[in-house]
């Protein structure tokens, strides 16, 4: 008995019609009413009772098309279980984030993820707006967790995950440093300190003067702790956002909300990735952040 006739009896059943069913198995109708027999006859009984141009089920016909529904079933779970183990030979996820993020969901979500699928290795980089935006769209990575800055393309899976407020992390000693915020034009007297490498500072730089409207003069720096470090010394401020649960800074170093027209600037933030590359690893895992990030809300 093929698993294949067994599915020609169930839609035959389903569409309580030989044509409808042929139709839909993509097969003549005279091939599937021999498979239908020979299935019969391999049995032993009918499981159609035919008359003329219809057929009810026999008592045996009830109980076996029960049956092949359930195994069908069954079959379909385990071709879907096994495509998805088998999508990526090595299992693997490869996630970036912002080197500007310094959030604890992230590192809560990898460390829950790897305990619940230990088979999927993961691979973690982190970059700025543009590093990340070209390694998802060259196959660098499956899935990036960054900030909006473009409209939402439909190439992409656009995950929203949260608004953040927009921070200045400055100095303690800073006579800004004792108010309950800040505005744009308070900062505009103070260097912008911002994490980026040599050849990405010029995008970023453009983007936080004549998108966010951050003026004044511009610091660079590697990583997000040595930005910390030149805020300390009080060489400038380092715009930071609120993506889940954040640090709280040392004890030399103040974060305060920066206001633009009387309301904090907002930033969205959203996991994002391919739609011809999606799978499993990669929605279960940004649902996983999405939920973490809620409750940190």
């Amino acid at each position: 008995m093929l698993l294949r006739q067994m599915k020609y009896f169930a839609a035959v059943v389903d569409c309580a019609s030989f044509t409808e069913a042929a139709a839909r198995c993509f097969i003549s109708q005279s091939a599937i009413s021999q498979q239908i027999q020979s299935l019969e006859r391999e049995l032993g009984v009918e499981l159609l009772d035919r008359r003329n141009r219809r057929f009810e089920l026999t008592a045996a016909g009830e109980y076996f098309y029960s049956r092949c529904k359930v195994i069908l079933s069954q079959a379909d779970d385990a071709v879907r279980e096994t495509k998805r183990l088998g999508a990526d030979s090595e299992l693997q996820l490869r996630i970036g984030y912002l080197r500007g993020y310094s959030g604890l969901e992230l590192h809560q979500v990898i460390a829950e993820f790897s305990g619940i699928y230990p088979e999927v290795a993961i691979h973690i980089v982190n970059g700025t707006h543009e590093e990340l935006y070209d390694l998802l769209r060259f196959g660098g990575a499956d899935l990036i967790l960054n900030d909006q800055r473009r409209a939402f393309s439909d190439i992409y899976v656009n995950f929203e995950l949260m608004q953040c407020g927009c921070y200045a992390e400055l100095s303690a000693h800073n006579p800004l440093g004792g108010h309950d915020s800040v505005t744009l034009e308070d900062l505009q007297r103070l260097p912008c300190i911002l994490i980026a490498p040599k050849e990405q500072q010029n995008v970023e730089r453009d983007y936080y003067q004549n998108t966010l409207g951050f003026g004044g003069s511009y610091l660079f720096a590697d990583s997000l702790e040595e930005g910390r470090l030149l805020v300390a010394s009080n060489r400038g401020f380092l715009p930071v956002e609120s993506v889940g649960t954040l640090p709280d800074p040392a004890a030399s170093i103040r974060r305060l909300p920066v206001y633009r027209d009387g309301n904090q600037i907002l930033r969205n933030y959203c996991a994002f990735w391919r739609k011809d590359r999606t799978n499993y690893y990669i929605e279960e895992f940004a649902q996983m952040l999405h939920e973490h990030l809620l409750r940190s809300d």
